[in-house]
C-alpha cells in the first residue's frame, strides 16, 4: 500500500539564547498535514528539521527540497501498526508556514516597499497610479496571479542586467517595479554590480577598458561565483518544487496580519481620536467595569491596555477586538464604530477551528471587503 504524505513546513528566525539578547536563528519544523487537528497542533506532532545561526532561509529551503524530492522519488517505507503490513510513504509539500516577511522571502518577493507589494499577486503600480482613483479601487481586489515560472524568468533577467553598465539603478528599478527579489542570488549580483563599478572607473592615465572586454570580465567571474553550481542551484528552489506554486502556497499568517495588522493600526487610529477627545479615562473606567467572564479572554488589565497602549502584543488585540464597540458606541464617529464591529465579526471568522459553513469564505470576504472601504473613510494611511 502507497499513502501520500503531505507535508506542512515552517521556517522562521527565532533568538537561540535563554537570555534576552537577540541570537538570531533560523529553523526548520515540518509537520504531517494528514493528521487532524487534535493531533496536528500537539507539540510531539511538530518535527525538528534543521536550524542555523548561518544559513539563509533559501539554503535552508534547498535542504528541505532535496529532502522531500528524494523521498518522493524513492519512497519511505514504513510499518502500518492498524493493518499489520508494510507500506511506502510518498511525501510532498502542502505548503509552507512562516510571517510575512519570511513568506515573502520564500516567495523571492521584496516586500510591501515595491510597486507590486504583494507575494501572491500583482496588485498594486507606481506611486502616482495607486493615488489615482483607478489605481486606489484597483487596490480593493486582487491583480493577475503569481506563478513561480514568472518570478524565475525575472530573477534570471535580474542577473543578466548586473553586468550591464548602470545595473545597480537598473536591478533596483527591476526589483521596485516587479517585486522580485531573490535571497539566494542577492551576493553573487551585489558582486558583480561593485566589480562593474571598479572596471568602468576611469584609469589614473584616463584610459578606460572598452565596454566588450568589462563584461566579458564580468560573465567570467560571473562562472566563477556560481561553482561549482549553475544558476539553477543558486536560484530559490521552492519555486521549482514539485506540486508546489509557493506564491499560492504561503497562506496568510493571521496574527501579523490581522492582529499586529488591521486590528493594531485601527487601535491606534481609535486611541488617538479619545485622546483627542480627552476621554481615555472614560475609556479605562469602562474596561474595568466591563464583565469579561464569559468571553473566554487571557488576563484582561484595563490600566496596562491603557497606560501601554503603544505596545500591546496579539492577545490584546484579540480581547480588544471583542469588546471594543461596547467601550466606544459614543466617545468616536460612526465609521470607526462600524470598523470595530465589522473587525470582531471577521476575528470571530478567521478564528475558527473547523468550517462547515459553505458560504464562510463568502462572509470572510464580505467583512474584508466592508472593512477596506471603512479604513479607506477614517483613515487610509492604516
Amino acid at each position: 500500500m502507497c499513502y501520500a504524505v503531505p507535508v506542512i513546513v515552517f521556517i522562521d528566525d527565532v533568538s537561540g539564547n535563554v537570555s534576552k539578547q537577540w541570537n538570531k536563528h533560523h529553523v526548520v519544523y515540518a509537520s504531517n498535514a494528514n493528521l487532524p487537528r487534535e493531533m496536528i497542533e500537539k507539540e510531539f506532532s511538530v518535527k525538528f528539521v534543521s536550524s542555523s545561526p548561518h544559513a539563509s532561509p533559501i539554503e535552508l529551503a534547498k535542504a528541505v527540497c532535496d529532502s522531500i524530492n528524494s523521498a518522493a522519488q524513492n519512497g519511505v517505507e514504513a510499518w502500518d501498526c492498524k493493518y499489520d503490513e508494510e507500506v511506502l510513504l510518498l511525501p510532498y509539500g502542502f505548503f509552507f508556514g512562516g510571517d510575512n516577511p519570511m513568506q515573502a522571502e520564500e516567495c523571492s518577493h521584496n516586500g510591501l516597499g515595491c510597486n507590486l507589494f504583494c507575494r501572491t499577486c500583482k496588485v498594486g503600480g507606481t506611486k502616482a497610479h495607486k493615488a489615482s482613483e483607478e489605481g486606489f479601487l484597483e487596490l480593493f481586489s486582487e491583480g493577475p496571479l503569481r506563478t513561480p515560472h514568472e518570478t524565475d524568468a525575472e530573477i534570471r533577467r535580474q542577473l543578466s542586467m548586473s553586468v550591464l553598465p548602470g545595473a545597480q539603478s537598473k536591478v533596483d528599478s527591476a526589483r521596485q517595479a516587479t517585486g522580485v527579489w531573490d535571497s539566494g542570488l542577492h551576493s553573487i549580483i551585489h558582486t558583480l554590480i561593485e566589480m562593474g563599478k571598479q572596471l568602468r572607473k576611469a584609469r589614473p592615465d584616463n584610459s578606460q577598458a572598452s565596454e566588450d572586454a568589462i563584461r566579458k570580465q564580468l560573465e567570467t567571474e560571473l562562472d566563477r561565483l556560481l561553482q561549482p553550481h549553475s544558476v539553477d542551484d543558486w536560484i530559490n528552489p521552492l519555486l521549482g518544487l514539485a506540486g508546489v506554486n509557493i506564491h499560492m502556497d504561503t497562506p496568510t499568517e493571521i496574527l501579523h496580519t490581522v492582529l499586529l495588522g488591521v486590528v493594531k493600526y485601527f487601535w491606534g487610529q481609535t486611541v488617538h481620536i479619545i485622546e483627542k477627545a480627552k476621554s481615555l479615562a472614560l475609556l479605562e473606567a469602562r474596561m474595568e467595569s466591563l464583565a469579561v467572564h464569559g468571553l473566554n479572554l487571557p488576563a484582561f488589565v484595563p490600566a496596562y491596555i491603557c497606560h501601554y497602549r503603544g505596545g500591546l502584543i496579539g492577545k490584546h488585540f484579540k480581547s480588544l477586538a471583542q469588546v471594543m464597540p461596547f467601550l466606544i458606541h459614543d466617545l468616536v464617529p460612526q465609521d470607526v464604530l462600524d470598523g470595530w464591529n465589522v473587525i470582531g465579526e471577521l476575528v470571530v471568522l478567521l478564528w475558527h477551528t473547523s468550517i462547515e459553513d459553505e458560504k464562510y469564505t463568502w462572509h470572510v470576504s464580505f467583512y474584508f471587503m466592508v472593512l477596506h472601504y471603512l479604513i479607506a473613510a477614517v483613515g487610509p494611511s492604516i
